[in-house]
């Protein structure tokens, strides 16, 4: 029988030449494990699906921020274009309230005028009036001959006429005055209507005349 000598293990036959590591026994590779580059792909593209999700709602909030600056800017130019629009409004009715204060001086001028009595200082001084009120936008209308318009004309006198087709203003008692589009007053005026029964007067007497140039009406 053979004595083992004490103290010592036995170890593995090691092949000559071979290093002691290879002597050690290597662990398995455990079932399952993914390779190391799966697991660095998986976690590139879990980090680019994050960075793309910040990407919109980045541009989801821009566009939002962007959505507000362009309501508020219109608001701010509808706001501009209505202090404008007040502001000229304002400006037309202080403007025609002073012109309207002044119409009885204008009237007086113009009486003034058709007697002969604008002569000397008075004459420099109400034409100088009459231009300044011009530069200002006032504007004197009502004719003698024009159809009557009574959005523009106050009739303060009404007669017939046979010489007349519609009611016509036929004398201007008190010119009217407007600014711009706006009349401040109305012209006041006397007006005439055609005479009753003229136009069929005029009519028989037309029917008439084409007869007569036809060479009479037709006999039977």
């Amino acid at each position: 029988m053979t004595e083992e000598t004490p103290g010592f293990d036995e170890k593995p036959d090691v092949p000559s030449g071979a290093t002691p590591e290879d002597a050690e026994p290597k662990a398995a590779p455990s079932e399952g494990a993914a390779p190391a580059g799966d697991a660095a792909a998986a976690q590139t593209a879990a980090q680019a699906a994050g960075l793309t999700a910040q990407l919109d709602q980045v541009r989801t909030a821009l566009g939002e921020r962007t959505a507000d600056l362009q309501r508020l800017q219109a608001e701010y130019q509808n706001y501009r274009r209505r202090v404008e629009r007040d502001r000229i409004a304002v400006k037309e009715i202080a403007i025609a309230n002073l012109l309207t204060e002044l119409l009885p001086t204008l009237d007086d001028i113009g009486r003034a005028r058709e007697h002969g009595e604008l002569v000397g200082g008075f004459k420099s001084v109400s034409e100088s009036l009459e231009t300044v009120a011009a530069k200002m936008g006032l504007q004197q209308f009502g004719k003698e001959g024009e159809p009557f318009d009574p959005t523009i004309h106050e009739a303060l006198m009404h007669s017939y006429a046979p010489d007349v087709t519609e009611t016509t203003c036929v004398a201007i008692l008190q010119p009217g005055y407007r600014i711009g589009e706006r009349t401040i007053r109305p012209a006041r005026v006397a007006v005439a209507e055609p005479q009753p029964g003229a136009q069929a007067v005029k009519a028989d007497e037309a029917e008439a005349a084409d007869d007569k140039e036809s060479g009479g009406p037709d006999e039977g």
